[in-house]
């Protein structure tokens, strides 16, 4: 009894470390979960060659039980809050760095000498057998995952969306197979006994069972936002995602930027407000908002001429984003209008970031007196939290409106 409350109390720790991990992704990115992650592999490989417990239902390893599962588990976590480009990452991390360790291994075996040092010798044999389970141990990982995902989608549909009966049957499913497929390599490696294959599967089950409870608990009450409708997928899509999926998002990043201004473009812009809104409970900070509106635009295309009008335009578009902070955005939210969004910004700093805004327009067209250009700038501050940025920006709109009847070439802002 006090084994399997020590398991648990272990299968807890780790994830409520790794779960923390993940929801601090927005604010610290997702390489914090990676790395810990990473470390975890070695523990839980060289657990699953040495340590064992004996438990009333067999023979069983706390690497393989607690931490193997547990790392499956937070992978399909991962991708379901993210995507599978975000998942197979670490994966193939895993598999260089292990290659990295056998490569390393046979070189050290080359050293004709080494040091004797009191009661220890260096057990290379050791770090062999520990190379080949990690090798091996990842690319089962890598099926594992895949066949995860294929699973649990499917099994969302059957289960008409319900998280928990989908975790379970899928992660016992795939856990089943993984020890059916590990276990020979583990026997022949090391000599563990067979007693350990029923009973680190018993174990896998129930790891399966507990980690299913803590993730539908987290997809409840932390990251309760609904992903889109689970789509019907075919095996060589998923590895299609896993490995080109990179390439679309780099065409979606380019095609979300306006080729005029270099400002992002308006419907980059409602994809911020919308992943805004599934981040509100999770990135309680306010944001500022500023609508920009080029003063007297269409005056100055009449008289100059369109090509005229896109080099203001163009100059307009370096002169904010060169005025802004890192992590700021610009976006071209049509015409002459223009909208920036700076997150963490109080109503106070807003103000004085409207101004940098206004006089970096101004000081661009220094040069060209004949054609001088400014901006009217209307600034507006969210409460902490907010979820949809929409009532910010029509306030940033009423007030752009008021800096124009005030004259124009100036800055409303408030909170």
């Amino acid at each position: 009894m006090n084994g399997v409350l020590l398991l648990s109390l272990q299968a807890l720790v780790y994830f409520a470390v790794m779960a923390a991990l993940l929801r601090a992704r927005f604010a610290y990115g997702v390489g914090l979960f990676v790395c810990a992650l990473g470390v975890m592999h070695f523990l839980e490989t060289y657990l699953a060659a040495v340590f064992f417990i004996e438990l009333p239902f067999g023979l069983l390893s706390p690497g393989s039980t607690v931490l193997f599962s547990g790392k499956m588990m937070m992978f399909l976590l991962l991708y379901i809050r993210e995507d599978a480009e975000t998942v197979r990452q670490p994966i193939y991390g895993l598999m260089i760095g292990n290659l990295l360790l056998v490569a390393l291994a046979l070189i050290l075996r080359q050293h004709e000498t080494l040091a004797p040092l009191p009661g220890y010798q260096a057990d290379l044999r050791f770090i062999d057998q520990i190379g080949v389970l990690m090798i091996w141990g990842t690319l089962l990982l890598f099926v594992d995952i895949i066949a995860l995902i294929l699973v649990f989608e499917r099994l969302m549909r059957l289960f008409r969306r319900q998280a928990f009966p989908a975790l379970l049957v899928s992660s016992a499913l795939v856990l089943t197979f993984d020890q059916l497929a590990f276990f020979p390599v583990l026997h022949w490696v090391t000599g563990i006994p067979f007693t350990a294959l029923g009973g680190g599967w018993a174990a896998k089950m129930a790891a399966a069972a507990l980690y299913s409870v803590f993730i539908a608990i987290y997809l409840r009450y932390v990251e309760p936002t609904e992903r889109p409708a689970f789509a019907r997928r075919r095996i060589w899509d998923v590895f299609d995602a896993l490995t080109y999926r990179t390439r679309y998002e780099d065409l979606l990043a380019r095609a979300a930027i306006d080729p005029l201004t270099g400002a992002a473009t308006r419907s980059a812009f409602e994809d911020l407000r919308r992943k805004r809104l599934e981040r509100s409970r999770i990135d309680p900070w306010p944001v500022s908002l500023a609508m920009v509106d080029v003063d007297h635009f269409k005056q100055a295309n009449d008289r100059f001429g369109h090509e005229a009008g896109d080099e203001i335009l163009a100059a307009v578009g370096r002169a904010l984003i060169g005025a802004v902070r890192a992590g700021d955005r610009v976006f071209r939210y049509g015409g002459e209008e223009f909208v920036v969004v700076a997150e963490r910004l109080d109503s106070e700093d807003a103000a004085a970031l409207g101004e940098r805004l206004r006089a970096a327009v101004a000081d661009a067209f220094v040069g060209t007196p004949d054609r001088r250009v400014t901006i009217s700038v209307g600034v507006a501050t969210s409460t902490p939290g907010v979820g949809d940025l929409m009532a910010t920006l029509r306030k940033a709109d009423a007030r752009l409106y008021e800096a124009k009847r005030a004259g124009r070439d100036t800055v409303i802002a408030g909170a």
